[in-house]
């Protein structure tokens, strides 16, 4: 068997309210605020390549885990369902730390756009990174992609969301920041730290202070052991 080369031409790019890697649900699906764009680039941004796709309620997203390309693969992982002690090999995960650095997400397809010379597809529910180059988009099937029977390994059920707190300053600064952008950030962010996104080292640490870039936000938050507490908004500039 010889290993031909080969190589993907990037079709679109993602823009996310996912601004950095830490705070993306591992998961689609899981944070249901969550929204971004698609955008594809020429000579991608064609109507005639995406005629039909409208009548989906859903697609499969391929992409590139560009970010973490330097650092290489890892033939095993310590998957954070697991509580980041044991290993496991990495075909058995869905880590970014691949052989061939592809991802693959179900997201929901909320519209498509086209003007000025764009082609946009909106989507929901997403966990992709700002940023993240598409290789190729396919229809989700129901009937062929939804298996009730279908074993899930070490993660059979979705993890079990925590309550998210916000003090007075907090919200304050959420609720002008959603009447200013239309966005909705305070359910956001309730599902964004709801999930847990921090390391699994981490997990059994409370009062330490971190921050998640959503959107130009840095949303400043703290775990108090049974919830967390989101204690500030501050603006976000991506580096």
């Amino acid at each position: 068997m010889s290993n031909s080369p080969f190589q993907f031409d990037q079709i679109g790019i993602i823009h996310s309210c996912y601004r950095q890697k830490f705070g993306i649900p591992r998961q689609p699906g899981i944070v249901t605020a969550a929204e971004a764009e698609l955008e594809l680039l020429p000579p991608y941004n064609q109507e005639n390549l995406v005629r039909g796709l409208e009548g989906f309620s859903h697609i499969w997203v391929h992409f590139i885990f560009h970010q973490t390309i330097d650092e290489g693969w890892r033939p095993t992982i310590r998957p954070p369902r697991l509580g980041g002690k044991q290993r496991v090999g990495v075909f058995a995960t869905r880590s970014t730390h691949r052989p061939n650095p592809m991802g693959l997400s179900v997201v929901r397809l909320k519209s498509i756009e086209s003007g000025n010379g764009k082609l946009i597809l909106k989507l929901a529910e997403a966990d992709l990174l700002d940023g993240t180059p598409v290789i190729d988009i396919k229809p989700y099937l129901p009937y062929a992609d939804a298996l009730p029977e279908a074993k899930g390994g070490f993660a059979p059920l979705p993890a079990v969301m925590a309550e998210v707190e916000f003090t007075e300053e907090a919200m304050a600064k959420c609720l002008s920041y959603e009447k200013r952008t239309g966005r909705s950030l305070v359910e956001l962010v309730k599902q964004v730290l709801g999930q847990d996104p921090r390391p699994a080292y981490l997990r059994e640490t409370t009062d330490r202070r971190h921050g998640s870039a959503l959107w130009d936000v840095n949303v400043v938050w703290e775990s108090k052991g049974d919830h967390f507490l989101v204690m500030d908004l501050e603006p976000y500039q991506q580096t």
